[in-house]
């Protein structure tokens, strides 16, 4: 999820347990220890593959981050000591603000961090050093302002009124709503699914995957990509639609993933995405695309693993990342018209075959 609303929710989190104590401040701790595991991303680990792939690694491993926060609650107890006061020690003034209350705060806050990045599609490792794939439940677009908003909402008023009389229930309140919007995201994920699992069974059409996931900054259109040998379809869905979803056939290269084989990069690639994988050659290149991240022809993550010469393909040793565009304001539009309408359908086709020229 975005940095604002990681922090908002820290700020939420913590300003719920301990704002009664802290007031403020309770803001600015949470807002910071809401931010702690990203700090990861200033860690070079070699190469663009790499660097996304163990990216949401260990900093967002539940048992890494159960340890830390008991670290920091001991390391708070301890400068409290050191410093002749008596908070946050247990059984001592202020009832209520115990080491245990502390602790409890912190794990919080840390925990729906990573929690909240598991709603996302990028994918977190939340059994990290376990070797088990990267959790992307993919509910929730990596922006999503009717999340943020109450949280956001919540920080402000605390941050103005300070936590006393009805702004005390703001951060619980936001919370709450919060929550029950990532409810909502999960049925529309399943609604998706579902319609576009009931096309594919009357076309016939054994899907090998199927991921559903929020199109831009929204959770009321869902995009669904279903592999299926050489090619991969993908479709829209909205909670508004009339009609079964139209399922757009595009070529996915699969073939080419031979010439991989022995591509430590895109064996870890494909663990990392669970094979939504597309495959290119473009100016004696071959490129590797990450099908469950942006929105079709966007696609963020893409990397050239091998290069083509007299002798036929040659992997390269450290894999870049191709700049990608942002975005398009026009086609958010037809995205935008197409939550209401399904007609006319968003012609998906044209924006794949886009993709390798956005860069």
């Amino acid at each position: 999820m975005d940095s604002i609303t990681q922090a908002v929710l820290g700020a939420s989190v913590h300003t719920a347990l301990l704002g009664r104590w802290q007031g403020r401040k309770a803001l600015l701790f949470g807002a910071l220890l809401g931010t702690l595991p990203d700090l990861d991303v200033i860690i070079d680990y070699g190469d663009a593959v790499a660097d996304m792939t163990y990216h949401r690694g260990f900093s967002h491993s539940l048992f890494v981050l159960t340890g830390v926060a008991l670290l920091l609650t001991w390391l708070a107890v301890r400068w409290c000591a050191w410093r002749g006061l008596r908070l946050p020690l247990p059984g001592r003034v202020r009832p209520g603000y115990s080491a245990m209350r502390l602790f409890l705060a912190i794990w919080l806050v840390l925990v729906t961090h990573v929690l909240l990045d598991a709603f996302t599609s990028y994918g977190t490792q939340l059994f990290w050093p376990l070797d088990t794939p990267p959790v992307a439940w993919a509910s929730v677009f990596i922006i999503d302002p009717l999340y943020s908003l109450p949280l956001l909402l919540a920080v402000l008023v605390v941050g103005v009124a300070g936590f006393r009389g009805r702004a005390a229930r703001w951060p619980a309140a936001a919370l709450a709503l919060s929550t029950l919007y990532l409810g909502f995201t999960v049925a529309g994920k399943l609604m998706a699914a579902q319609r576009v699992e009931a096309e594919l069974a009357r076309q016939g059409i054994q899907a090998e995957r199927l991921f559903s996931t929020p199109t831009p900054f929204n959770s009321l259109l869902w995009r669904v990509v279903v592999i299926d040998g050489e090619r991969y379809h993908e479709a829209l869905v909205g909670w508004l639609d009339d009609g079964p979803p139209e399922l757009v056939a595009l070529p996915r290269g699969a073939r080419l993933a031979a010439a991989l084989e022995t591509s430590p990069q895109h064996q870890r690639l494909h663990w990392f995405t669970d094979g939504l994988l597309r495959y290119d050659v473009e100016d004696d290149q071959l490129l590797v695309t990450d099908l469950r991240l942006g929105m079709t022809g966007f696609h963020p993550f893409r990397f050239p693993l091998a290069r083509r010469d007299e002798d036929g393909w040659q992997l390269v040793e450290q894999a870049e990342r191709l700049p990608a565009a942002r975005g398009d304001l026009a086609r958010l539009e037809v995205l935008w018209r197409r939550i209401w309408n399904q007609q006319p359908e968003v012609p998906l086709g044209e924006w794949a075959i886009d993709l390798g020229r956005r860069r």
